[in-house]
């Protein structure tokens, strides 16, 4: 049998891709291929689920399984598809709209069960596909559609948020560091248990424009600006590590995921 090449992976008859000019979203795309081509992935054994918004169009240009669902709601769906077939691997692509500010529950309860997910969740700061409205994930102080005289909300620290919930796996890269990206995902496909890579991506057509940066190398100038690792954080106090992109390996523990738990409850309901 030859080995698969990332290519393999891809829909290639969908090209080009849907994305804008200077979208972050093909690099993350080509990260994940690729990273399905390092572990050689049987394609008929996974399942890449989506959800609604830019980063949600990528089962497109994916020719594993796919399934696209409706917004906010992957990991329901993700849950459900791997409870009801453990064997397979089962990848969850959302954007920070659709991942954490409709369905940041979901996420909650997820990364709390441990269900043995993997979920890459592409961060552009706003929601993109819908007119650049802002998400949980804007900074304060920046601008929206619909913050027009700037946004009085934090952030969320989505890597914490994770972590608090329970992850085993929770890592954070940048567009930018594509080859950290890429090598944080195919650890993350590794992982046995609710594993989660944040990417920080650039969104020029909104984000961009209306806070100053205004084509996509500068908005991508000022992510690596603007990005620290976990290791320059500690030596940072919290007023100067404020809107910093830290990244890097936040959580990387083994537990027993939830089907392995729910198997042996069946286990023990049989024999009783």
């Amino acid at each position: 049998m030859s080995l698969m090449n990332y290519d393999d992976y891809l829909v290639k008859e969908k090209l080009p891709l849907f994305w804008c000019a200077g979208c972050g979203n093909g690099n993350v795309l080509g990260a994940l291929v690729r990273s399905f081509a390092r572990l050689q992935l049987d394609k008929n054994k996974t399942v890449v689920v989506t959800g609604i918004g830019c980063w949600g169009k990528a089962d497109d240009y994916i020719s594993t399984n796919t399934f696209h669902g409706t917004h906010g709601r992957a990991l329901g769906f993700a849950t459900g598809i791997k409870l009801a077939n453990p064997e397979l691997k089962v990848v969850v692509l959302m954007g920070d709209g659709d991942g954490a500010t409709i369905g940041g529950n979901h996420l909650i309860h997820a990364a709390r069960r441990n269900v043995d997910l993997t979920v890459i969740l592409v961060n552009n700061l706003n929601y993109g596909m819908t007119g650049g409205q802002y998400s949980s994930t804007t900074p304060e102080n920046s601008y929206t559609t619909t913050s027009p005289y700037s946004h009085v909300e934090d952030g969320f620290d989505l890597c914490r948020l994770v972590e608090g919930a329970g992850g085993t796996f929770v890592a954070r890269s940048t567009v930018y560091n594509i080859i950290e990206l890429q090598n944080l995902i195919t650890e993350a496909l590794n992982k046995k248990g609710f594993s989660f890579v944040e990417a920080i991506s650039p969104c020029p057509t909104h984000y961009g424009r209306l806070n100053g940066k205004k084509t996509a190398p500068e908005m991508l100038n000022w992510i690596k600006e603007n990005t620290i690792t976990i290791k320059q954080a500690e030596k940072l106090n919290d007023e100067e590590k404020k809107d910093k992109f830290i990244t890097g390996k936040f959580v990387d523990i083994d537990k027993d995921d939830y089907s392995t738990k729910y198997e042996k409850i069946i286990e023990i309901a049989k024999n009783s």
